[in-house]
């Protein structure tokens, strides 16, 4: 067990999901690094595996035309064209890793088909989370199509939330193979840090997020980090 990393639960479903990532993002998770008692779990740990998921179709190149590129796992900060605010949250933006396209309701999409394109889909898997008021509409774009997805949807409505733009502060990619990539993404939390791990799936010529299990929230396991130790430090703004 790390000193670094304390886990903490949250609650299913995917409004659910959603306000709590806009809450950790925007607000700061202050109960969670309020508590000093809660065991400790290291998410380096050899023995903590992606979720299996069924083999999609592959293609060399996104559905915007986007190059595959280097097939190696990104150990330093991606060089990026700049940063943008997308529903209040700092993402990464890039002619070669994407997004290639950004709809009209600001949902950001086509990355490229590499480890890279992945993490750079995992940065904006959050900024799509942030607004819960387009939470049914993020959820067809942005998750895997499956009855997990399903479910989801069955329950999901919109919320309202308001804050001012905040960033994640680095990555850790924990697994990584042609078509599926997990990434634990760091988020400040006052003085320290909060993780989540999300999984993304190549499925029609893009990066998609793995939903959780039934009863999961997205982003679990979430854990409190004293320090950015064995994350690579990406942030823009």
């Amino acid at each position: 067990m790390s000193e670094n990393e304390r886990p903490t639960p949250f609650g299913p479903g995917f409004v659910a999901a959603a306000i709590v990532i806009a809450a950790v993002i925007t607000c700061g998770l202050i109960v969670l690094l309020a508590d000093g008692s809660s065991p400790t779990t290291n998410l380096s740990n050899p023995e903590i595996k992606a979720p299996s998921v069924t083999p999609v179709a592959t293609s060399s190149r996104s559905g915007c035309s986007l190059p595959a590129g280097d097939q190696a796992v990104p150990a330093a900060a991606p060089a990026v064209d700049g940063w943008e605010v997308s529903r209040r949250v700092v993402v990464p933006r890039s002619a070669a890793f994407g997004p290639g396209v950004v709809d009209s309701d600001g949902f950001r999409r086509c990355f490229a088909h590499s480890p890279t394109g992945a993490v750079f889909a995992a940065y904006n898997v959050l900024a799509a989370l942030g607004d819960p008021t387009k939470a049914t509409a993020t959820a067809r774009k942005l998750l895997l199509p499956g009855p997990e997805t399903d479910e989801l949807l069955r329950t999901t409505e919109s919320s309202s939330t308001t804050s001012e733009p905040t960033q994640l502060a680095g990555y850790r990619v924990l697994a990584a193979s042609r078509d599926q990539v997990t990434v634990t993404l760091a988020v400040p939390v006052e003085t320290q840090y909060m993780s989540l791990t999300v999984t993304m799936v190549w499925h029609d010529h893009d990066w998609r997020l793995q939903p959780p299990s039934s009863g999961a929230a997205i982003g679990a396991p979430f854990a409190q980090l004293r320090n950015l130790a064995d994350f690579v430090k990406w942030s823009g703004l």
